[in-house]
């Protein structure tokens, strides 16, 4: 069948009228697709957009970590703005949108790479398949931090003793930290008693022999040669196995800039998922913080840091669930900004109560601008108005677009 794109959908996938979706595809393009249903596959451009380029990865197209490389820049960082612009006005919201903050190539420093039984001395190490659970053995990934492609051979080497019980399908989640890389091993069968100690041994060996900070395994030690740490503001913070850290640190330092502005002038501030303080230092700068977060140990990576960072206004940190126990509109009567950043789920909870409260300002921090659109409903519909939004393309040739957003009464 032969289509003519009209425009982007949610995916990434071209959309022709139908509606019809073909990856790979863009708008104004005439294509030749196979298959049946409603989500063909993409057999031929037979009429080329202007804004169509050359893919810069081997894998694109089979790999399913990224969905529109050949799309030029300026084009796809626009499409994505306008998916961010069309999610808030589902909820009838509009409001004044910043330039974009996109990621460059080769800056990412978090990745999580599967591995697969390869042979006795390298494991396959990748991404998994588009639309699939097969797994794409990757040698260069245009996203990722040089330091992490440079490391993938001794990344599949160490993997290579993963597989003693059939059922493990182990995910390296690798982390750069200027200490060096940072791995936490998950999906090994542990039920049988887990590896042995001659495969625990090897993966040891291997990370001495590679030269990595830290390997842990389900947060379990496996191997320290030095504490992962990251500078976040003046503090330096000792990382936690699996810690959240922003994807790039670039987008990271955007954010946290962006964030330190629209809080200037505060007198008291509350962080609210405030992770290891990503936010948190910079805000301490400014008022003295209310720091709450549901990971233990990642309030006691902040709470340890402070002793780095001379100079704040002052941070008291505490270990909460605010899903379960939200922040109430009591106990932020003398805080007159909060800032929030909730995982995908967003924070509804956590929302009500800030609707409530009698703060001042409420800056939001976002991975997925559907729930953000809407609690800022929830915050909107109370009296307060979404004055501006700053997206965040973090994760480059993905369809997904973070953000920020400034609320005041």
């Amino acid at each position: 069948m032969e289509l003519t794109i009209t425009g982007v959908g949610g995916e990434g996938d071209g959309v022709a009228p139908g509606p019809i979706y073909a990856p790979f595809t863009l708008p104004g393009e005439r294509v030749r697709v196979t298959g049946g249903g409603d989500r063909r596959e993409l057999d031929a451009v037979l009429e080329a957009s202007p804004e169509r380029v050359e893919p810069p990865c081997p894998h694109f197209g089979v790999c399913g970590g990224c969905a529109l490389q050949h799309w030029r820049h300026d084009a796809y960082l626009a499409w994505k703005v306008s998916r961010l612009v069309h999610t808030l006005s589902l909820q009838r919201i509009e409001t004044e949108m910043l330039a974009p903050y996109a990621a460059q190539p080769g800056t990412r420093r978090r990745v999580a790479l599967h591995a697969r039984k390869g042979s006795r001395d390298a494991a396959r190490i990748g991404f998994k398949a588009r639309k699939s659970w097969d797994l794409v053995s990757v040698a260069t990934c245009p996203i990722a931090d040089p330091a992490i492609e440079a490391a993938l051979p001794m990344l599949a080497k160490m993997a290579a003793p993963l597989f003693e019980h059939p059922k493990s399908a182990p995910t390296l989640h690798v982390t750069l930290t200027p200490s060096g890389l940072d791995i936490e091993i998950t999906g090994v069968e542990r039920k049988s008693g887990g590896l042995s100690a001659d495969a625990r041994m090897t993966v040891a060996e291997v990370a001495a022999e590679a030269d990595f900070a830290r390997v842990t395994m389900d947060g379990e030690p496996a191997y320290m040669s030095r504490q992962p740490t990251v500078r976040l503001g003046q503090a330096v913070v000792a990382l936690p196995p699996g810690a959240f850290l922003q994807a790039t640190p670039q987008t990271e330092a955007a954010m946290v800039g962006f964030v330190g502005e629209q809080a200037g002038g505060a007198t008291r501030i509350a962080d609210l998922y405030c992770g290891v303080g990503t936010f948190t230092f910079r805000l301490a700068e400014i008022a003295p913080v209310y720091a709450a977060e549901g990971s233990a140990p990642a309030v006691k990576a902040l709470t340890t840091a402070l002793a780095t960072a001379p100079g704040l206004k002052g941070v008291t940190a505490e270990a909460r669930d605010l899903v379960r126990r939200p922040v109430l509109a009591e106990e932020l009567k003398k805080t007159d900004v909060v800032v929030f950043d909730p995982p995908r789920a967003g924070a509804a909870e956590q929302t009500a109560e800030l609707a409530r409260s009698s703060v001042a300002k409420v800056i939001g921090v976002s991975c997925n601008p559907a729930t953000f659109a809407r609690d800022a409903r929830v915050l909107i519909d109370a009296g307060f108005s979404l004055d501006r939004v700053l997206p965040v393309d973090q994760f480059l040739w993905s369809p997904h677009i973070e953000l920020v957003g400034v609320f005041s009464r």
